[in-house]
């Protein structure tokens, strides 16, 4: 069974089975000085295997089916629809850290809307995978505003990277922000002002 649908490489002899994965971590095991044999280790490439298939669901996932199903029945609402604190947990690609952190999401529709859930699907979809958070602010934009025909699309990511905080320059209290706009929220100051009052309350 495979760890993860990779879209990049959909090859199926170079498809690593759930077994080739559990011998990988017990190699790391004992490369960093443990036994995998003991006790307390055996379950471990098991369970590590499974905490990844959830990490990294979102290789296995389509965030433009998500988008698929509209509503036209909104009697012409026209202005921004924002929603805020989508919680963020992704990894970044150098380290394979952590990124723990929240996300505000606002798009102007265009004679439809979608689903609320599913600004924070597509989200998730794009936090479960090795990212940089510059790359998942504007993955997260770029589809928004091509599924949904948007108008206009702003994205901001503020959060915590544990290559930063646990290891290197070991900065606790550092989160970083990124922004990313697109159709009216960049070409109008007065729309993305708005958008950042309103996620800042």
């Amino acid at each position: 069974m495979k760890l993860v649908k990779n879209e990049n490489n959909k090859d199926s002899a170079n498809q690593v089975s759930e077994q080739e994965a559990e011998e990988a971590f017990k190699k790391i095991f004992k490369w960093i000085g443990e036994d995998p044999n003991r006790e307390g280790l055996l379950e471990t490439p098991k369970r590590v295997v499974k905490a990844f298939k959830e990490y990294f669901k979102g290789y296995g996932e389509d965030p433009k089916k998500v988008l698929e199903k509209t509503f036209g029945d909104v009697n012409g609402y026209d202005d921004m629809v924002i929603q805020k604190n989508i919680s963020v947990q992704s990894h970044c690609e150098h380290h394979m850290a952590p990124i723990i952190g929240i996300a505000h999401v606002a798009y102007i529709p265009n004679q439809r809307v979608v689903g609320l859930s599913k600004l924070a699907r597509v989200v998730e979809i794009f936090s479960k995978r090795l990212q940089t958070q510059e790359r998942l602010t504007m993955q997260i934009a770029q589809t928004l505003m091509e599924s949904l025909d948007a108008k206009g699309v702003a994205v901001s990511i503020d959060a915590t990277h544990q290559c930063m905080t646990m290891r290197g320059i070991k900065k606790e209290q550092a989160s970083t922000v990124t922004n990313y706009y697109m159709g009216k929220f960049k070409e109008d100051l007065g729309y993305q002002n708005r958008y950042l009052r309103f996620i800042s309350k």
